[in-house]
């Protein structure tokens, strides 16, 4: 079995990642919004042991991902690279719920959620990850502050705390001039800060990022690697992110290639 092996790249500081100040975002240190006052402890470890994963075409067994081992420190900023068709996506999509092993364990904290069911594992997903996507899936009706209240909506949160925990949210990513605003009145970065307001939102431990900057010119692609490195180090998220852009793996503290279904260390 193939055992990632740790990087001796260091996390990257605010001087070289530009990051902004996010302890001076509106809500996050002055106490106004509780919900993300456990942002400041540590995530939970994840460890995958022997995942595979295969896909089925009609009679044809396509193999993904084959045994294996990976594991993810409380709030490290990881980044996932490889060629096209390498497992990237499945992986980073096995390790939020999304998807089911085959074969193998992944524990997030004292949570084996290979063992869930699918009504807990929903429950799990909903209130541990936040999901960032390349095209950004906001809902075109919607405005910006209606789709980052949008998960809250199946929690047992009042309107009025849904959208206080919207607009503290979107203060986070500096889009509080911009909340009534819909998706197709945002610039593209714009959106993508949206998203990960949306994902912020419920206060997740693990952000999961699948090409977040894939769909973005290069300074607006650099403002959300800024705005991730700041989630990652001022609050202590753990972020895993599949990206082509070795720019943007350059910020991650550690990263991993994936080829042909197992996992190599990028600077071995």
């Amino acid at each position: 079995m193939n055992r990632a092996r740790e990087s001796s790249v260091p996390p990257r500081s605010a001087e070289q990642g530009g990051t902004p100040d996010m302890d001076a975002a509106p809500g996050a240190a002055s106490g106004t919004a509780p919900f993300l006052a456990q942002s400041r402890t540590a995530s939970p470890p994840i460890l995958l042991q022997s995942v595979s994963k295969a896909y089925r075409r009609g009679a044809q067994v396509v193999p993904v991902l084959t045994s294996v081992n990976m594991a993810v420190a409380p709030g490290e900023f990881l980044a996932l690279m490889g060629p096209s068709g390498s497992g990237k996506s499945t992986l980073l999509n096995l390790i939020a719920g999304i998807d089911r092993v085959d074969a193998g364990s992944i524990h997030v904290g004292e949570t084996d959620i290979t063992t869930l069911d699918d009504a807990d594992l929903a429950r799990w997903r909903s209130r541990s990850v936040g999901f960032i996507f390349q095209f950004y899936n906001l809902i075109p009706v919607l405005n910006a502050l209606e789709n980052v209240e949008l998960p809250l909506l199946l929690t047992p949160l009042s309107g009025r705390e849904r959208r206080e925990r919207a607009r503290t949210a979107l203060a986070m990513v500096g889009l509080s001039d911009r909340m009534d605003h819909y998706p197709g009145q945002l610039s593209g970065g714009q959106q993508q800060r949206t998203a990960i307001a949306r994902a912020l939102v419920a206060d997740p431990d693990i952000l999961v990022a699948d090409e977040p900057t894939g769909d973005l010119d290069r300074v607006s692609a650099g403002e959300i690697l800024d705005l991730m490195s700041g989630l990652n180090r001022t609050m202590g998220k753990t972020i895993i992110m599949v990206t082509h852009d070795p720019r943007a793996a350059e910020r991650a503290g550690r990263v991993l290639l994936l080829e042909k279904g197992e996992l190599a260390d990028a600077h071995a």
